[in-house]
């Protein structure tokens, strides 16, 4: 492959938007093989997704997880989770030995099944490049957007602004199967403002009056409906219109990350040996750093190297605003009465008789607030005692970083308050849904602690400024269904 031989990585100059030739499947309901993205997916989701088509999605996207036909190892290393949170920058994981992938792994099990799906005809390429434009729609619910292949700039150029921290167990496990499947098998989802550009006013019309390729009812009520733009002169449009905008990753940040450490592994492993043990080899600076950015400023390469790009969403917020829901928490074996007891000390606690009328109490309350819930009651925290909030929040923060509950919780009422560290051993999480948590909490003996969703305009005012919320502060939706359409490396 030309201009493979350099292991310098290509910089974009700005946001491109790549066509390529999407893999979907050639089934007679596309809903049965689709799936929510990876990281929501339960084990009963698993086998709820398996019992409704036997080829769906979730086989290559979660290999290993009940039902599907490998098995996760119980030690396999590749899911070994380090418990820092490292900034979305600067992704890497401790070690080369963390990202080999054995050849009776998981992993493999999944690049094998997109083998024998290529080749049976169960997924089917199209037969030309093509940007994909994407609707969600359903009961008030109306999101659309353009799906293609996004190049891959630092995140210090500001092109793609990512705004969460992430971990290296959840990179580690993309990368594996990334590597192992040479593929992008779910979309990363970005926002930008569109301010009704060519873009955007492209989307409309083809969503307008054109007839669908794929149409797409799934069981939560939404219908997704897939189109194909492949006139060149509508794709430069687009790519006129887009590359002086700034995006914002709303989901898949350990994917975007991923990306990045994939295309230096990969431009290493095409590179021409500069020597034993060189840096190069493996991708991963010796440092222990990301790249600085500095380059190759090729456009040909940029266009030749599948690992110079990724599979996203790029959704206009000016025309779709995003949907913007909490993540809430679960400690699990800390008792609900001893993490009251706890607070008491720092914080205002007003004792609710249960969830639903602290639901109410927690939307109303201005400045910081938690909700504390389990099976036998609920307590809302607010007023928390400013000088012991001020000397827990880290200095070199911004303040509107400060203010985040978030990042309240992070730095004050976990460490300083319970005298517990933010990780994913300590830390359950549960998406949207606090009666959820509150069932996690009473099965794990632990607490409940409800959060309100972050403003849209906090989050956007912290990554434009360079900072990152902490992990799992955000979750916008609608996400795009995963297996509408999927990206291999090989097939361009």
């Amino acid at each position: 492959m030309p201009g493979m031989g350099n292991s310098e990585l290509p910089i974009p100059d700005g946001l491109i938007l790549r066509p390529f030739r999407g893999v979907r499947f050639a089934v007679d309901d596309p809903a049965k093989v689709t799936s929510p993205p990876y990281d929501l997916i339960s084990d009963g989701d698993v086998s709820a997704l398996l019992d409704a088509h036997p080829n769906n999605v979730v086989r290559l996207i979660v290999p290993g997880r009940p039902g599907t036909d490998a098995q996760k190892p119980p030690s396999d290393p590749s899911t070994s989770t380090d418990q820092n949170t490292i900034n979305s920058d600067n992704p890497l994981v401790s070690s080369q030995s963390q990202i080999q992938v054995s050849p009776n792994s998981r992993y493999q099990e999944a690049g094998r099944t997109l083998e024998a799906w290529l080749a049976s005809g169960v997924l089917v390429p199209d037969e030309q490049p093509a940007l994909y434009v994407y609707e969600q729609r359903g009961p008030g619910v109306l999101q659309r957007g353009i799906i293609g292949d996004v190049c891959l700039p630092d995140p210090a150029q500001r092109i793609i602004l990512p705004h969460e921290d992430v971990l290296p167990g959840p990179i580690t496990d993309r990368l594996a199967l990334m590597s192992t499947t040479q593929a992008n098998l779910e979309p990363i989802f970005l926002l930008y403002n569109g301010q009704d550009g060519a873009a955007t006013r492209l989307v409309d019309e083809v969503a307008t009056h054109r007839e669908p390729l794929v149409t797409a009812h799934t069981e939560d009520g939404l219908t997704h409906r897939l189109w194909v733009v492949t006139d060149d002169a509508e794709i430069a449009a687009v790519n006129a219109d887009l590359h002086p905008r700034q995006a914002l990753i709303a989901d898949g940040h350990h994917r975007y990350a991923t990306y990045r450490i994939l295309q230096r592994r990969e431009h290493a492993l095409h590179a021409e040996p500069t020597g034993p043990g060189h840096p190069a080899q493996d991708g991963i600076p010796s440092n222990g750093r990301e790249d600085d950015g500095r380059g190759a400023q090729d456009s040909e390469q940029v266009k030749r190297s599948p690992w110079d790009f990724g599979l996203a969403l790029l959704v206009d917020t000016d025309a779709y605003p995003p949907d913007l829901k909490a993540i809430h928490r679960v400690i699990p074996g800390l008792p609900l009465e001893e993490a009251v007891a706890r607070a008491k000390g720092s914080w205002r606690v007003q004792d609710l008789s249960d969830l639903d009328e602290g639901l109410h109490a927690l939307h109303h309350t201005e400045g910081p607030a938690f909700l504390l819930a389990c099976e036998n009651g609920a307590h809302l925290l607010t007023s928390p005692d400013p000088l012991q909030l001020a000397q827990a929040m880290p200095a070199d923060r911004s303040a509107r970083w400060n203010s985040l509950n978030t990042s309240i919780l992070t730095e004050f009422v976990l460490p300083k308050v319970w005298g517990l560290r933010d990780d994913e051993e300590t830390v359950r999480i549960v998406h949207h849904d606090p009666h959820a948590a509150v069932q996690l909490a009473a099965a794990t003996g632990g607490t409940a602690v409800i959060l309100r969703p972050l403003d849209v305009a906090d989050v956007l005012a912290v990554a434009s400024g360079g900072e990152r919320v902490p992990r799992k502060s955000t979750s916008f939706g609608p996400k795009p269904r995963t297996g509408l359409v999927l990206r291999t490396f090989a097939i361009r």
